[in-house]
């Protein structure tokens, strides 16, 4: 159990840095005063049921190895969530033209989207950790993809969890008509991305001028000290 600690401990390193900077991305877009293409970041690292299941399925050892390493390239990953689609182009580009990553591969299930419904763009990077022993560039995969996509994704990953891969075919049907559906909300937010915008500045600048004045009514109040 040792030797997985070890091997996974650079991958939950790169996760926890990962989430750091990127979204310190939606911060930097809030400095500038513009829309954030970031609406929120989260990261995990494979767990070892996981990581076992798919080195069934490769036909692979299970052990920590580089040959396991060059073949699950996704044991640390990261999945960032666009409120348009739009947004998603944006990101990938900024993301593109980081000094402090390489992007290695990218799949565009938007574009393109798999059978089964699902959507979302996916790139593999190299991520350089820094260790007691020196740095360590590992593999690690950003998923971007909008709420709507995300909802589909976390619904069907439980489905095929639930049915082992196997499932029935009124099941996939119904997800298959719910991924058109949530692709069809994504487009109609995107016709009315200006309105939606321009209302969540609006009360955005009304929550912080209440808050505001809140917080001065207990100023004078005597109540802050």
């Amino acid at each position: 159990m040792k030797e997985w600690k070890q091997f996974l401990e650079p991958y939950k390193q790169a996760v926890a840095e990962l989430k750091v900077k990127l979204k310190g991305l939606r911060a930097q877009y809030e400095l500038e005063d513009v829309h954030k293409p970031v609406e929120f970041v989260t990261g995990r690292v494979k767990p070892l049921a996981s990581i076992y299941d798919k080195t069934l399925e490769k036909g692979i050892p299970f052990e920590p190895s580089a040959e396991l390493a060059a073949e699950l390239p996704d044991i640390a990953g990261v999945r960032i969530m666009c409120q348009f689609v739009d947004d998603i182009g944006q990101v990938v580009e900024t993301l593109r033209q980081r000094k402090d990553i390489e992007v290695v591969e990218e799949r565009d299930y938007i574009s393109k989207n798999k059978p089964s419904g699902y959507r979302s763009y996916h790139m593999i990077i190299n991520y350089p950790v820094q260790t007691i022993h020196g740095e360590k560039s590992i593999l690690a995969e950003i998923q971007i993809r909008t709420l709507a996509m995300n909802f589909w994704a976390s619904i069907e990953h439980s489905l095929n969890y639930k049915y082992k891969g196997e499932l029935p075919d009124e099941i996939r049907h119904r997800l298959e008509r719910a991924a058109e559906a949530a692709f069809q909300l994504d487009e109609e937010m995107s016709l009315i991305r200006n309105e939606i915008q321009d209302a969540q500045q609006y009360f955005s600048a009304y929550k912080e001028t209440s808050t505001r004045g809140y917080g001065d009514q207990n100023w004078e109040g005597g109540t802050r000290k």
